[in-house]
């Protein structure tokens, strides 16, 4: 009964929470794949810059609509878009590589979208705009949500040699097909479109949050690429739900809670994970073990 009563009774009775908990699973299916290929592409951080990357445009939805659920998005999509294509440019066409590239437009859109929501808005649109509302879901959210998992899983199995290879090899992948630029233009398009999902719910300070830190938790766990991913996504989707209960009993916020439990995961498979996990280095090799 107690257990009834802390894990099913605020999903029953209250319908923000049964919204919110949708909401997070539909940003878990489509984050957590993503972020296992970013890790894998040692992209990691190309995420969180373009976490930030994508608040001006949201910003700028925000200053001609209010909070608008379409105008923030499609702000959001095309500040992404933007700041990815900048970045790749000045690193091809300057000296500067496209790490520091992505930093330095990252800042400079995190300030300048800052900026923008303090013009119209109070302190309060700013919270709502850096760490999300994910106990405020509708239902145009949750479409859009549902939509953009839909649309990354789908692509992401059409893609998945060539993204698989390129992870490995992309090298080979370059010496027998012409599929490497498209493959990369594209998988940039979806982590975009899954941070403006995450954007939505969890602000974009947190956005990337459920993106990375299920698919680091998976590394431990398994080497193999489907596996991992399949692992991502059921750490996303517990933390969702841990986090959200988390957030209802002890009364605080709810996207920080998704994301601390989240990290608490990424810690305990550090720990206790096979694959690397410090507990299992940690024990004597057998005799003659390499």
């Amino acid at each position: 009964m107690i257990i009834h009563d802390l894990l099913v009774v605020p999903f029953a009775e209250y319908a923000f929470m049964r919204r919110a908990l949708v909401g997070t699973v539909a940003i878990a299916l489509g984050g957590a794949p993503v972020g296992v290929f970013l890790m894998l592409r040692r992209m990691s951080l190309t995420g969180d810059a373009m976490a930030h990357a994508i608040l001006p445009g949201a910003a700028a939805g925000y200053l001609v609509a209010g909070l608008s659920l379409p105008a923030m998005t499609i702000g959001g999509l095309i500040a992404g878009v933007i700041v990815a294509v900048l970045a790749g440019v000045v690193a091809r066409l300057t000296a500067l590589k496209e790490d520091a590239s992505l930093a330095a437009f990252y800042l400079l859109s995190l300030a300048l979208g800052v900026t923008l929501v303090s013009l119209r808005g109070s302190n309060v649109d700013l919270l709502h705009v850096l760490f999300g509302t994910v106990l405020a879901l509708d239902d145009a959210a949750l479409i859009l949500l549902a939509s953009i998992a839909t649309v990354t899983l789908v692509s992401l199995a059409l893609l998945y040699r060539p993204l698989v290879l390129e992870c490995v090899d992309p090298t080979f992948l370059r010496s027998v097909s012409r599929a490497g630029t498209p493959t990369h233009l594209i998988f940039l398009t979806l982590v975009v479109l899954n941070l403006v999902s995450g954007f939505q719910a969890l602000g974009t300070l947190l956005a990337v949050g459920m993106m990375m830190l299920p698919a680091a938790s998976a590394r431990f766990w398994s080497g193999d690429i489907t596996l991992m991913t399949a692992v991502a996504i059921l750490v996303g989707i517990v933390s969702a739900a841990l986090g959200l209960l988390a957030s209802y009993h002890a009364e605080l916020p709810a996207g920080p809670s998704i994301i601390l439990v989240a990290g608490c995961v990424y810690l305990a498979s550090l720990l206790l994970g096979p694959q690397g996990g410090l507990v299992w280095l940690a024990r004597p090799g057998r005799h003659l073990e390499a």
